[in-house]
């Protein structure tokens, strides 16, 4: 009797969720390094925002992209799809488990709204330290955003919850094109205050009234809906070599079906790409896609790459014999996220500042020095830290 409850319980913690979402923050550190020290930074991934002279240059029709610069750029494109799913599917699991133990509503409500607002303060708080005399909104905002959302939405079938989600993100750029349409002209900034800021915070990427968003929450909504529908998923799951089997063969299905549909939208040219169109028929031109806000053909990338590298982590933590090395940068990094994005950006900060004596004054070989050495700098720093939010699991470290 004791073997069959072992064997139909729910899975646990899974190492290969805590590698996936390391592996994208070494990703990141590199994008952010790029942001902070690469004068060449390429960040032409919006239709909506040509001329916005705040990070780089930005998109326009015909332009040569540098190759180098462009795949430094399009390799991080990753993270931000794979932070808001994994947040998705973490949060389930979490607040499931939690519920299932007997947790009042409104404690998990009140959790919810408080790691909201951590975050939502610290994305504050960076916006201040860049000192560009406006409010910048990331992938902070859209991540704090969703979370009040999921207040109410988490009440949601499970079914209901991938319906909402899937269907935004295809149908997304139907109601962009209907109501907030691309100005026809950005020239000499044409562009700036052409949306209400609440518009750009639940729509369009841009900038009005002293506020820059480029990650409007809902579309990253979307993608934390289809990543909660994906825990409960997990959860149904026995604690066994099949269970692991049934996760990894949704993952390779959805991932692989995912990369189809981006192949049939990219190719046809048109719906799908968010107005940012391939120019001609090269490698770089097909990868060329929007990402301010998300097309679709960027969602089904990104997501879908994101599915199979998981197919990869779960089956090799699946063919272990012991226990995943809690050494494991990956691991490290994966399970002290918040802590390690807070802690990188000032340092690549700070650094850029001391060094170079300004922000984007050197070229791709210091950016990937930067990010190595930011890199083995915070490998320690995040041990120390999961250990203290280990020894303190109540405390308000557990936000972070």
């Amino acid at each position: 009797m004791n073997a069959l409850a072992e064997e139909n319980r729910p899975l646990g913690r899974i190492a290969a969720i805590d590698w996936m979402r390391g592996f994208v923050m070494i990703l990141m550190a590199v994008d952010h390094a790029s942001q902070m020290w690469n004068a060449g930074r390429l960040n032409a991934d919006s239709a909506y925002l040509p001329n916005l002279d705040v990070t780089g240059p930005f998109w326009v029709p015909g332009t040569v992209l540098d190759e180098a610069q462009f795949y430094t750029r399009f390799v991080t494109h990753l993270c931000a799809p794979t932070f808001l799913f994994l947040s998705g599917t973490s949060l389930a699991m979490s607040i499931e488990k939690r519920r299932s133990q007997g947790a009042p509503e409104f404690e998990l409500d009140r959790h919810l709204l408080i790691r909201a607002a951590i975050i939502l303060g610290c994305e504050g708080l960076l916006s201040a330290m860049a000192g560009m005399g406006a409010l910048m909104l990331q992938v902070l905002f859209a991540i704090g955003a969703s979370m009040i959302a999921m207040v109410a939405l988490r009440r949601l079938p499970t079914m209901l919850l991938l319906a909402l989600g899937l269907g935004w993100l295809g149908g997304s750029e139907y109601v962009l094109t209907h109501f907030f349409p691309i100005p026809a002209s950005f020239e000499n900034g044409a562009g700036m205050n052409a949306f209400s800021v609440p518009t750009l915070l639940f729509f369009v990427a841009g900038y009005a009234d002293g506020v820059v968003v480029f990650y409007p929450f809902t579309h990253w909504l979307a993608m934390m809906l289809v990543g909660w529908a994906f825990g409960r998923f997990v959860l149904e799951q026995p604690a066994n070599d099949y269970g692991r089997q049934e996760i990894e063969k949704l993952l390779l299905l959805s991932g692989l079906s995912a990369l189809l549909f981006w192949a049939f939208i990219r190719s046809s040219n048109g719906y799908g790409n968010m107005g940012l169109l391939r120019d001609d028929t090269t490698i770089v031109q097909w990868l060329h896609m929007s990402k301010y806000p998300p097309a679709l053909v960027y969602s089904l990338m990104e997501l879908g790459i994101m599915a199979l590298f998981l197919v990869f982590f779960l089956r090799t933590e699946r063919r272990m014999t012991g226990p995943a090395s809690k050494w494991n940068p990956l691991l490290v990094f994966g399970q002290t996220a918040f802590f390690f994005y807070m802690l990188h950006f000032i340092l690549l900060g700070a650094g850029a500042i001391a060094i170079t004596g300004g922000m984007m004054l050197r070229g791709l070989t210091e950016t990937y020095i930067a990010a190595a050495v930011t890199l083995a700098l915070l490998y320690p720093a995040c041990i120390g830290f999961r250990a203290l939010k280990q020894k303190y699991p109540k405390s308000p470290l557990q936000y972070f």
